[in-house]
């Protein structure tokens, strides 16, 4: 049996189906359609309310699906075994998955076992039309270049990507599909690691990269109490906050709210930066956002390149007055 076709997998939290899975579901679609091959979408639960059909309207041809209680908590032990285990029953020349927490535990540790390459965080996913193979696109060298990877010699072809680096399209009702149930062996799902519970990390009570506007500070707030007025705008237009690495180096907020390719990729409608330069780094973490406004006194700050609109000048004059006309608009 030759390898063909694309596996994705997906990632359910409290009985949801999460985001990333349909925006890697909706991606491969694109891919597979390019050599005619199919999708599958992998879902590993104890629990679920979303219904695992959601994904064919994404782009996947069969949904499998895996219900036991030792998915309940997240165990990479069990997780990588049972991927391993689909990958080897259905052979896809694509294992995809986002890089969030899980997906950078389970994908490298089954690589391993399987004796294949895995690229890591790719912003970029293309198929070459002279052979087939991934082209997977990440940046390198601390994000100053961008490099393109491929697994000719082996398969799969393996790789993660941020979540937020392609857009989710409108779910197509009329695509036809399957879902089916994954028998485990019970031997996989037996493992020495027994999963305690799960802790929300202070900071983290609402995920930046779930907001539809985020405002980030940067070098330029000079100080934790700057983001006081952040905070407020941020609250204004019912947003989370955001930061550059250099804000949460100076310990002014913490590394939760991090934007860029050390921390988020996020994807809001809108994306405010207040004082920040405008990185490599950085930009690679927002070259989603729908329309970014960029306040900096630097004419030349590389954050205006990017910016639908430019604001130059002091950010402790500028983001008052923001918040001032939005009070006004909302009074209205």
């Amino acid at each position: 049996m030759s390898w063909r076709g694309i596996l994705v997998i997906g990632e359910v939290r409290s009985g949801a189906i999460q985001p990333a899975t349909m925006e890697l579901t909706a991606k491969a679609r694109v891919l597979a359609d390019a050599d005619g091959s199919k999708v599958t979408t992998l879902l590993m639960f104890d629990d679920i309310v979303s219904d695992p059909k959601e994904c064919i309207g994404y782009g996947a041809d069969t949904v499998v699906f895996a219900c036991a209680p030792a998915f309940g908590l997240f165990n990479q032990d069990i997780q990588y075994r049972t991927v391993v285990h689909l990958i080897e029953k259905i052979r896809p020349a694509i294992v995809l998955a986002s890089a969030t927490s899980a997906g950078r535990t389970i994908m490298p540790a089954a690589a391993a076992v399987i004796g294949t390459g895995l690229t890591a965080d790719c912003t970029g996913l293309e198929i070459d039309p002279e052979n087939g193979d991934l082209l997977q696109t990440r940046p390198a060298i601390g994000g100053n270049v961008m490099a393109t990877i491929r697994t000719s010699d082996h398969r799969p072809q393996m790789a993660t990507v941020r979540p937020r680096t392609f857009p989710i399209p409108d779910p197509d009702q009329k695509r036809k599909g399957k879902a089916e149930r994954l028998d485990v062996p019970p031997e996989i799902l037996q493992s020495r690691v027994l999963p305690m519970g799960i802790e929300i990390q202070e900071g983290e009570g609402s995920n930046i990269q779930d907001m539809d506007v985020v405002v980030s500070g940067g070098k330029g707030m000079a100080r934790t109490e700057s983001f006081g007025m952040l905070h407020e705008l941020a609250s204004l237009l019912g947003g989370g906050i955001g930061a550059s690495r250099a804000a949460v180096d100076n310990r002014w907020i913490g590394y939760p709210h991090q934007v860029g390719l050390s921390g988020k990729a996020v994807s809001p409608k809108v994306y405010i930066a207040a004082g920040i330069s405008g990185s490599v780094q950085h930009l690679a973490g927002i070259q989603t956002a729908g329309y970014i406004v960029a306040v900096n006194k630097d004419p030349d700050a590389s954050i205006f390149r990017v910016a639908d609109l430019a604001l130059c000048g002091d950010l402790f004059e500028i983001v008052p007055k923001m918040i001032e006309a939005v009070k006004r608009e909302t009074e209205k």
